[in-house]
């Protein structure tokens, strides 16, 4: 199992000022369990949100030496890969649930220089993406339905991350498990205990009084 990174969700900070939220990652006493920012991309088509696009990310770039992890909420994400890619994000992650080349979406990413990863919603069965899984750097099961920041953790979820994980462990796979959706103390320490490593917090990380205690407790998971 791979040791725990906790990803906050850029999503959560203020959006007037959001190179202060990176900063306020980066500038933790224990950077190292903090080396991930998640940047949730909203079309207002797939998810009924905006949030931003690669301006934003190439504006974030120069002055943060976090890992980008950036997760695309689009109806046609193959369309917009290259232009995230040179926007300087680290990894990109795509979903399942659109009509599109999923496979051939992962290879090109990889083409960029960029990591992968392959997405589905709390509805969508974990057998959509085992085709994909010997091809992605990561997967991320959301623990929410995507589009809006502060919902409840869904625990159906819990035995598809299992069931991953299985399927990782019995195919010597080395990708990623990441969680997004109502993550807290609590409901990552569920989502751990059934095979997650990867845990994205928004507004449980930037509401917290002490971030950097926040923080060490997932490390510690």
């Amino acid at each position: 199992m791979f040791a725990p990174i906790l990803a906050p969700s850029i999503l959560a900070a203020d959006h007037a000022n959001l190179a202060a939220g990176t900063a306020a990652v980066e500038n933790l006493a224990r950077p190292q369990e903090l080396a991930w920012v998640h940047l949730d991309i909203m079309d207002g088509h797939f998810v009924p949100n905006l949030s931003f696009g690669p301006q934003t990310v190439a504006a974030l770039r120069p002055n943060s030496r976090l890992f980008f992890d950036t997760h695309l909420m689009l109806d046609e994400p193959h369309r917009y890969i290259e232009a995230f890619a040179k926007a300087g994000a680290d990894l990109i992650s795509i979903h399942i649930e659109p009509d599109y080349d999923h496979a051939g979406t992962l290879a090109r990413i990889r083409e960029l220089g960029c990591k992968n990863g392959i997405v589905l919603n709390p509805g969508t069965p974990a057998a959509a993406i085992e085709p994909h899984l010997a091809r992605v750097d990561l997967v991320l099961a959301m623990t929410v339905q995507p589009g809006f920041g502060g919902q409840s953790f869904r625990r159906d979820v819990l035995p598809k991350i299992t069931q991953i994980d299985t399927w990782r462990r019995e195919r010597s796979l080395a990708f990623r498990l990441e969680v997004d959706g109502g993550i807290d103390l609590d409901t990552a320490a569920e989502c751990r205990a059934a095979g997650a490593d990867t845990f994205v917090a928004g507004t449980s990380f930037f509401a917290a009084a002490d971030r950097a205690a926040f923080a060490a407790k997932i490390a510690a998971l």
